[in-house]
Formats: structure tokens, C-alpha cells, sequence
């Protein structure tokens, strides 16, 4: 690649002065941007808010990737990992049109400058970050850590893209991102993208000195080729030096880029490629005010926010201030009516090309309806209530195996997980693709694919960027997880609710398909790994977001695991989460019934209980969950047996969502439909997957509140049996059985000689299972019997 010429590097040098002009405004004017007067402290904002300290790396990474954009006709989507670099990139996409395309009021003019700078961090504008509002980014700037498996995430299964992936020195610390370095060893060059980090150290975060920014080049060379790559650097403080560096740097990275791909994609090269990573040294708060106050700021962690934090108050302030904006040379960026000059805009891309306007960074608009199969073709046969049993993920994953097929030459469905889609009972799908793996393979090894969809490493963080990083660039796709280490990604699944709620608001941005998780190994059949494998938790945490976007669904079979994973995976912009167990399980509902009552999200379970219509229940056994349902429906049997006058009703809760008022979630039931459901006035025992507090702050509100007694995980657990999990958490069916005869007027009385009998059996189980090791055979080998 020839050099580039001096006048091409003077036009980049002029885009990025304008970048950093319009960051800089952006942090601190309100009025009066292009400084066609002197100075006033009412041009200043009351409330200083935003971060300088990365803007001109950033922007300097624009400017540079726009030139090679356009050169080349690059499909390009840019990562922006430092999270505080919003003023740089709105900046950008200000200067490229992008940003008056999608927002007219902000036009490229004078006035639109100032609502530019007016708006930003202020009452009624947009966030300090890089958020959904930015034009061109899938990536919330709010949380660090995220940026490389996102890029990674973006670049699959799309072979004409690269992503540009900006990683801060503050970000590079966090753990997400110390192991999504391994990416590498997932991206396969025929059929996925490239991606190619950019480590941006500029030395500091807010207080304090990055660890890789004090690492020499050897050390930290010998780290980034210990992850796999081939380390390149661009370092200087003299901006045309700078340039004239980043720019061959860019051309030969992504020359080398083109010939990693160009050799797989023409099958010379089958091992794993070394792709290129760029470390770029700058210092914080390039070009801003050298010292304040007699401090130094520039190339300090002073930098990291507002280098002069007194504009209004203290004259030298707004001095200062003054000079560091004029040394721009606005006057040589802007033309009269407030534009941007033609040597600013001299190496930006067009249309679509453009970072701003690339439709990977609004993945909506690529987005197609997955094929999905029929659930007939995988729905298992129930001929009556609970005659067969099950394994309900293994069920699913034939179904998976088969929508896996059918996207065999889309290639826009993926299915990922922490090293358990085969413990998951999901390993069916190895029949349609196998494990993405570049790494060295050995003989003994099974089902690792290079050109695989299904993507496993042991990395909650990562694994969830990836599957965020795919879908928010148009694709779909499964995150299957035990139930109690999902809360590892319990941050990040936050950044993408917000993220969601925000881009509903945002006529500009396309529904994506929903991020939908499968939690199984759950906690009531996690006694073989014991305490440390029991937490429902999820499902509370996931519940306090906003209820436009989340939804969570406890299928109680096999047939409605099948329904609710329909339902899911055909559906936008939610979070989707869905409990099931992998282990034998009784079928209760026929596909019909199953897609029915998935429908209804709750209903009356007529066969299970005893009430003949004639008159309202004497109580209501409600549950939520496959192993609760189970032994609802036990306690229902044991009612029928030994008190057959009691009229039950068994309830089945299969979208929790349901508990919730109408005016409180878009699922939930109006007070009229759960008054007929629960009744208003009649004992309530709920049998629940998670913890019982959930319950009731969903149906606080609630007619009969006051009667609603619920059962569900205590943080009781231990290496045990399957039965006593229940049975220590107070869940198991004799339980329930005492609690209808505690809550149900006049019953205590004449019922006491059952109740001491479900006191017996408890009693009986706990010396059983020291001397036998298994439960007793009254559980072991139950059957409905309805």
C-alpha cells in the first residue's frame, strides 16, 4: 500500500480538529458554538457534566477509519469500548450527516451546532455515553468490559464485515474482557467477519494509572500474542506524525485482514490465523488544556472528565477555555452557515458505508423470520395427564437440531452456553452443526466444527456478548445456562434491558429478535452438585426491569417448553427467560392443550382438581414450575384420597407475568380475570420455582392477598435427593397438604389425623434417605392417577 499523500493526511488532520472542536462543545457550550463572539459565562453550561479524556483518541480513530472506508468500500461497524467517549462519536456522525438524517432539528448548520452542543448531558437531551440514541452503535458506553465480545458477537456469520473494535486501557482490566480475548479461537475466516481491536492507553482512568498502559511494548506484546494476535503500534503525541503512522498502520492491518480471509476462503490456510491487534498510545485529553491551576491535566487522570471544571465562576477558567476551543481554528472547519468544509469532509464514506448509517448497527433492518418448524414434528405424546415421562430439554433440542438445519445456509441462528449444551440434554442440535473451534483439535475430541454454530466456552461474559453482539447486528439465537450461574451476567443482561426500553422509544431503530435465555439445571434438581448449584434467583432480578421488556416463563412439560421456545424465538426486542428441567418429567398437556394454556399464560387445570362447577372452591392450589407442578399436583391427589369433600382447584402458572395488574405489565390480568382465577376471598397455596417473596410482590395488590400463602426456595440446600430439596424448603406435597388443612376454615380440626399423617411421612423420609441413599419408593414411583 502506497503512503498516503500530505494532503489527504491534512484532510484527516482538519476532521479530526472539527471532531474535537464539536467534543469539546458538546461538554461544555449552550450557547454561541462557533465562537463568533468573545466568550461569556452564560455560554457555558450551570452543570459541567461529560469526559474529555478519551474524546481525541477516539475521535482520531474515526477520522482514520473513515478514509479506509472509503478507499476500500468497506463494510465497517465500529465498537466503541471506552464508555465515556460519547461527545467523540456523536461528534462523528454530526460530521459525516448521519446524525441530521436520523435527528433534522440538529441540521449541519449554526443553529443545529448549537442544539448539538445544548443537548448533550443536559435536562431533556442524551446521555454522556455512547447509547441507543448514538447513531451507529450496538454497544451501551455505560458499563465497561463488553466491547470485544460484542465485536466478536457482530462479526459472525458475516463474512464482508469488519469490526472495529476500540478497546479502553480501564476496560482492558475487567475480567469480560480479559477472556474474551479468546474470541480468536471461535472466528472462523471463511464463513464470519473480521474483527480488529484497537487497545486504545492513554494511561489513565478516572483516578488512578492502566495497567496496560504501564506495560512496555515487549511485555505487552508478549500478553496480546500469548492471547493469539499479532500486535502492531501507532504512539505520539505530534499530531501529523501520529496520522501518517495510523494510517499505514490501518492499510496493513486490514490488508492483512484481507489475505487471512482470502487464504481460508480459497482453502490454502486451515490453521487458525494470527489476527492483527493495534495498539494505539496517545495521551489522555490530547490537545486540551496542558496545565489548570498550575496542575498538570493533559496526560493525566485530570483529563478523564471536565479538565476546567469552574468556567462560569473563575475568569481564567473561561479564558482558558476560550483558547483551548480556538485552537481548533474553527473559523478554517466551519464555513459561514455553520457547515462542515469541504477538506473536513474530504475522506468520508457515503450512504450506508458511512459509521453512522451502516444497517449492521441497526440490525432490525436486516433482521429475517427465522423458519421455524412445526411443533408437531417434536411434541410428545400425552394420552392422558402424566402417563409418560420426559426429558423436556432433550425434547427441545431436537426441535433445535431441526431450526439449526434449516438455517444451515442463512447462517443466522447460533446457539451458545458455558460448556453445557450436551448437559443440557440440547446436544441433539450436533446432528444439524457442531462447535465452533479453531483451536487444536485431538482425536478424542467430538462435534468441534470450524465452521460450527453452536458456541461454547466456559464464560457467562462472554458467551452473552457474543449472543448480544449477533443480535443486535440482525441475527438470532439461544443462551442456554444452569440456573444458578446465569447470575453471572447479571450487569450485563441489565445494559441490554436498558438498551432495549431506550431503542423503543426511537421510531429510527428496528425491533431485534429477543434475547432468550434457557435455565435448566435448575434448583430443585441440582442435589447431586448440592448448594453452590441452587439459585433461582434470575428470574427476581430479571422481574425488576422494565415489564415492557422482559418476560419469564416456568413451562411446566415437555409440550409447553416447546410452545413458550416458539413463542420466544419468534419474537422482538425482549428478554425472554424460560425455566426448565432437564430431568424425566411427566407429560400433562397435549401440544393443543400445551399451546392453549401458554396463551392463557395461567388457567384452571380442570382434570387436576376436584371441583364440579356447582360452587366455588374451598381452596386453590396454584404452582409455577415443572418440579412444583409435580407436587401440587401430588398434594391435589392426596387431597382427592384422604379428604374427597374438599372442592379443589388447581391452578398452573406458566408466564409469571400473568400475577401482575394490567396497568403494570402488558401481560398481566385485569382484577376481574385473577379475582375468577384465584377467587378473591379463598386460601391460595402457590407452589414456586424461586424464592416465595417474588410472589407476593408480584399479587400484593391483589384481591385475597391476605389468603395467599406461598411455597418456594428457603436458600435451604445441600448434596442430597431430588425429594428432599422439596421437603427442606417446605415445597414437598405432604407440606402442602398440612397447609390446606392449616388455611382452610373449620378444616384443622376435623382433619388433624391427616395432617399427622403428611407429618409421619416427612418424618419417615428424613431417616429413609440416611439408610437407603434414594427416596422412598412412595415418591420414586408416584403417578398421577386422576
Amino acid at each position: 500500500m502506497a503512503d498516503v499523500p500530505e494532503s489527504v493526511l491534512t484532510s484527516l488532520d482538519a476532521h479530526w480538529r472539527a471532531a474535537n472542536y464539536l467534543a469539546a462543545g458538546q461538554i461544555y457550550l449552550m450557547a454561541n458554538p462557533l465562537l463568533s463572539e468573545p466568550l461569556k459565562p452564560e455560554h457555558v453550561k450551570p452543570r459541567l457534566l461529560g469526559h474529555w479524556g478519551t474524546s481525541p483518541g477516539l475521535n482520531l480513530i474515526y477520522t482514520h477509519l473513515n478514509r479506509v472506508i472509503a478507499d476500500r468500500g468497506q463494510d465497517t461497524l465500529a465498537i466503541w469500548g471506552p464508555g465515556h467517549g460519547g461527545p467523540a462519536v456523536v461528534a462523528n456522525s454530526w460530521l459525516e450527516g448521519t446524525y441530521s438524517e436520523i435527528y433534522p432539528d440538529v441540521a449541519r448548520d449554526t443553529a443545529g451546532m448549537g442544539r448539538l452542543f445544548k443537548q448533550f448531558s443536559f435536562p431533556g437531551g442524551v446521555p454522556s455515553h455512547v447509547a441507543p440514541e448514538t447513531p451507529g452503535s450496538i454497544h451501551e458506553g455505560g458499563e465497561l468490559g463488553y466491547s470485544l465480545s460484542h465485536a466478536y458477537g457482530a462479526a459472525l456469520d458475516n463474512p464482508d464485515l469488519v469490526v472495529a473494535c476500540v478497546i479502553g486501557d480501564g476496560e482492558a482490566e475487567t475480567g469480560p474482557l480479559a477472556a474474551s480475548w479468546h474470541s480468536n479461537k471461535f472466528l472462523d475466516p471463511v464463513h464470519d467477519g473480521a474483527v480488529l481491536p484497537i487497545l486504545h492507553l492513554n494511561g489513565y482512568k478516572i483516578a488512578n494509572p492502566a495497567v496496560l498502559a504501564r506495560l512496555g511494548d515487549e511485555e505487552l506484546d508478549d500478553l496480546l500474542r500469548g492471547y493469539g494476535y499479532d500486535p502492531v503500534h501507532v504512539s505520539g503525541d505530534e499530531p501529523m506524525a501520529v496520522h501518517r503512522e495510523m494510517a499505514a498502520v490501518l492499510d496493513s492491518t486490514l490488508d492483512r485482514i484481507q489475505a487471512i480471509q482470502r487464504a481460508a476462503r480459497e482453502g490454502v490456510a486451515t490453521e487458525r490465523p494470527r489476527w492483527p491487534v493495534i495498539v494505539l498510545r496517545t495521551p489522555k485529553g490530547w490537545t486540551g488544556p496542558a496545565e489548570v491551576d498550575g496542575l498538570p491535566v493533559e496526560n493525566t487522570w485530570r483529563a478523564h472528565q471536565v479538565p476546567l471544571p469552574e468556567v462560569r465562576t473563575n475568569p481564567a477558567h473561561l479564558a482558558q477555555l476560550e483558547a483551548w476551543l480556538r485552537s481548533y481554528r474553527p473559523e478554517e472547519l466551519f464555513d459561514e452557515s455553520g457547515a462542515p468544509t469541504e477538506q473536513v469532509l474530504q475522506c468520508i464514506p457515503a450512504g450506508t458505508r458511512r459509521l453512522g448509517a451502516t444497517p449492521y448497527a441497526n440490525g432490525g433492518l436486516l433482521l429475517r423470520e427465522l423458519p421455524l418448524p412445526p411443533l408437531e414434528r417434536h411434541a410428545v405424546a400425552v394420552e392422558r395427564p402424566g402417563g409418560e415421562q420426559n426429558e423436556p430439554t432433550r425434547v427441545l433440542g431436537r426441535y433445535l437440531e431441526e431450526l439449526m438445519a434449516a438455517t444451515t445456509e442463512r447462517r443466522d441462528f447460533r446457539l451458545v452456553g458455558p460448556d453445557e449444551t450436551a448437559s443440557n440434554r440440547l446436544d441433539a442440535v450436533y446432528g444439524a452443526s457442531g462447535k465452533a473451534w479453531q483451536a487444536e483439535t485431538l482425536p478424542v475430541d467430538e462435534h468441534l466444527d470450524r465452521h460450527g454454530r453452536v458456541m461454547e466456552i466456559l464464560s457467562e461474559h462472554t458467551c452473552q456478548g457474543w449472543l448480544e453482539g449477533y443480535l443486535l447486528t440482525g441475527r438470532h439465537g439461544l443462551f442456554s445456562c444452569y440456573e444458578a450461574f446465569v447470575h453471572i451476567v447479571d450487569s450485563m443482561v441489565n445494559q441490554h434491558i436498558k438498551w432495549l426500553r431506550t431503542t423503543r422509544t426511537l421510531d429510527w431503530r428496528r425491533p431485534i429478535a429477543s434475547l432468550n435465555y434457557l435455565l435448566t439445571s435448575h434448583v430443585w434438581r441440582q442435589d447431586h452438585n448440592g448448594f453452590s448449584h441452587q439459585d433461582p434467583g434470575f428470574i427476581d432480578h430479571v422481574l425488576n426491569k422494565a415489564p415492557e421488556a422482559v418476560r419469564v416463563y416456568l413451562p411446566p412439560d415437555a409440550n409447553t417448553l416447546l410452545s413458550v421456545a416458539e413463542h420466544c424465538l419468534a419474537s422482538r426486542d425482549y428478554v425472554n427467560v424460560i425455566v426448565a428441567g432437564k430431568q424425566p418429567t411427566f407429560g400433562w398437556l397435549t401440544l393443543d392443550e400445551a399451546r392453549t394454556h401458554c396463551a392463557r399464560g395461567a388457567g384452571v387445570w380442570t382434570w387436576a382438581g376436584t371441583e364440579n362447577g356447582s360452587r366455588e372452591p374451598d381452596v386453590v392450589l396454584a404452582c409455577a414450575g415443572d418440579v412444583p407442578t409435580l407436587e401440587t399436583l401430588a398434594a391435589a391427589q392426596l387431597l382427592r384420597e384422604f379428604l374427597p369433600e374438599l372442592a379443589v382447584r388447581v391452578v398452573n402458572v406458566v408466564d409469571l407475568a400473568r400475577l401482575l395488574p394490567n396497568d403494570e405489565h402488558p401481560h398481566g390480568m385485569k382484577a376481574a380475570e385473577y379475582d375468577a382465577l384465584f377467587t378473591a376471598d379463598k386460601p391460595v397455596i402457590f407452589a414456586y420455582h424461586g424464592y416465595p417473596w417474588l410472589i407476593h410482590r408480584l399479587a400484593y395488590r391483589r384481591n385475597g392477598h391476605q389468603h395467599l400463602h406461598v411455597r418456594g426456595y428457603k436458600e435451604i440446600g445441600t448434596t442430597t435427593t431430588p425429594f428432599d430439596m422439596v421437603l427442606r424448603n417446605d415445597l414437598d406435597r405432604y407440606r402442602l397438604v398440612m397447609d390446606v388443612i392449616d388455611r382452610v376454615p373449620d378444616l384443622a380440626v376435623r382433619s388433624a389425623g391427616v395432617r399427622q399423617a403428611m407429618e409421619d411421612v416427612r418424618m419417615r423420609h428424613h431417616s429413609w434417605i440416611r439408610e437407603h441413599g434414594v427416596d422412598m419408593p412412595e415418591v420414586t414411583d408416584w403417578a398421577w392417577r386422576g
